[in-house]
């Protein structure tokens, strides 16, 4: 059994953006079989799996709006201004850990890993990946 470690940088450009990184992820692994985890260092962040379409990538941002709304007064705001960040990064989720097979992220056919920008634009955000198989 190997257990390999690697990272990733962003940079992001949004307040709220969405980034596929199936790719990059891919180009790090250098095991045929095995599982990855991937996990954002960063608190008002979230990595998720789901599908790469349009529409249902605006309607996660539409939905994460209208449960975490701009009507209420939040209690850490007193210190940055960034509650609604965070809240939303609570009702996400800060790591994946999927299976590898024969080289590749094995995911179904529609599916890909996101990094959810929730407090942007920021540069460096980092993506921590350990990976763990022969």
């Amino acid at each position: 059994m190997t257990i390999k470690t690697n990272s990733l940088k962003l940079n992001t450009n949004k307040n709220f953006e969405i980034i596929d990184i199936t790719s990059r992820i891919n180009e790090v692994i250098d095991i045929e079989d095995g599982i990855i985890s991937i996990f954002s260092k960063h608190s008002t962040s979230a990595i998720v799996v789901n599908e790469n379409e349009s529409g249902l990538l605006k309607d996660l941002e539409l939905v994460l709006n209208n449960l975490i709304g701009d009507e209420f007064s939040y209690e850490h705001d007193r210190i940055d201004n960034n509650a609604k960040s965070h809240l939303k990064s609570f009702l996400l989720s800060s790591s994946e850990c999927l299976p590898i097979k024969n080289g590749r992220l094995d995911l179904g056919t529609w599916q890909s890993v996101f990094f959810i920008e929730l407090d942007g634009p920021r540069h460096g955000r980092t993506i921590s990946l350990t990976i763990i198989g022969e």
